[in-house]
């Protein structure tokens, strides 16, 4: 059994959740590519800045799911594409069924000090630029343990 942290942004969680449907672009097919059957993901919800209409929002983890099918390519737009490629749909994508969802999202800075698979703690957020990271069996066990 795999675990992946899947990192995302709060309207594709509201889509995760919805549709129970995890998507990557192509250039994430070799990471993708290592999800198999029964492997749990773990949600990511990337925090967001302050601005001058809205206060600063932590990154937390959302819920797990297991997977649920093989990888399919779907070019349905069913996802909120990024800011710098609007064109993005995301195809490469399983199914999933819930496994737990946090009523009270985990704040994932509080965890980062326990994080093996953080090398720099002091500049975290770099080992989460990417739409997903495999995990060890501690770190995913640390992770839902919250």
């Amino acid at each position: 059994m795999n675990y992946f942290l899947c990192i995302t942004t709060e309207e594709n969680w509201n889509v995760i959740k919805e549709k129970k449907i995890w998507g990557v672009s192509e250039r994430y097919k070799n990471i993708i590519s290592k999800v198999a059957l029964g492997d749990y993901l773990i949600i990511y919800e990337m925090g967001k800045p302050k601005t001058k209409t809205s206060e600063a929002k932590p990154q937390y983890v959302r819920a797990v799911y297991e997977v649920v099918s093989e990888i399919k390519e779907d070019t349905k737009k069913i996802f909120e594409p990024h800011m710098n490629n609007t064109s993005e749909v995301y195809p490469l994508r399983v199914k999933l069924k819930e496994v737990k969802t946090f009523e009270k999202p985990v704040i994932f800075k509080k965890l980062v000090p326990e994080m093996e698979f953080i090398k720099n703690k002091k500049v975290w957020a770099g080992s989460l630029r990417r739409a997903m990271v495999q995990l060890g069996e501690g770190d995913y066990k640390k992770i839902i343990g919250n």
